[in-house]
């Protein structure tokens, strides 16, 4: 993971193309909601247990618009954080997969990609305003490894909260020194990491395979 984070920033500059903008579009603007006919699918496949886990989830997003933002990001942490951390090579036996939130829901485990992931698109579902979030690649210091974490920016300029799997609690950026920045993107923009206080953006998100993959599935979910 730690060779694939310095290969991603080699291509950071890279240009997300119109056709993989459409399917996030779609993805994201789509996915909301699930049908009794899904439920079933959703029961047979995985279970009585993923099923409810997964109303559980549709529940949470549901009775949403009343709660703050500050109440959507702590229900979402602690709902998610509640699953077990696994490997991409143990779950999926790849090296690199990115789970839409069901396949992370329907196996209640994944890797800090997962769970970021996850978060972003629920918020998102939850009616979140995206340029608030992005999804951000740092360096755990203390593991002295890559690792993956979402951030929330009440206004462009504030200091972001963290959201993240590994230190549960929701904290400031700045109460989280063990954590370096690299960079950080969410469904439109990319930014570099020049310091922990100075972002640069750079462009649409690099890795198009993954993003393209991530949102193909999830337009087949619906299904």
């Amino acid at each position: 993971m730690f060779f694939r984070l310095f290969s991603i920033i080699s291509i950071l500059q890279t240009q997300l193309t119109l056709g993989l903008l459409l399917a996030m579009s779609i993805a994201t603007s789509d996915h909301t909601g699930i049908s009794e006919k899904l439920f079933s699918k959703i029961g047979l496949k995985y279970g009585a247990i993923t099923e409810l886990r997964v109303r559980k989830w549709q529940k949470l997003i549901h009775y949403s618009s009343v709660l703050s933002d500050e109440q959507k990001l702590k229900q979402v942490n602690d709902f998610f954080n509640g699953a077990k951390f696994t490997s991409d090579m143990e779950q999926w036996q790849k090296n690199d997969y990115w789970a839409t939130p069901l396949e992370f829901l329907a196996h209640d485990a994944g890797d800090c990609e997962d769970f970021s992931i996850a978060k972003y698109f629920t918020l998102k579902e939850m009616g979140m305003d995206s340029s608030k979030l992005r999804i951000t690649y740092v360096k755990a210091l203390s593991l002295n490894q890559a690792h993956m974490v979402l951030s929330y920016y009440s206004t462009p300029s504030s200091i972001p909260v963290i959201l993240d799997n590994i230190n549960k609690r929701i904290k400031p950026a700045n109460e989280r020194n063990d954590l370096l920045p690299v960079y950080s993107f969410n469904a439109d923009n990319l930014w570099l990491a020049r310091s922990r206080n100075e972002q640069l953006r750079v462009g649409n998100p690099g890795q198009l395979n993954l993003w393209n993959e991530l949102s193909e599935r999830m337009k087949l979910e619906l299904m």
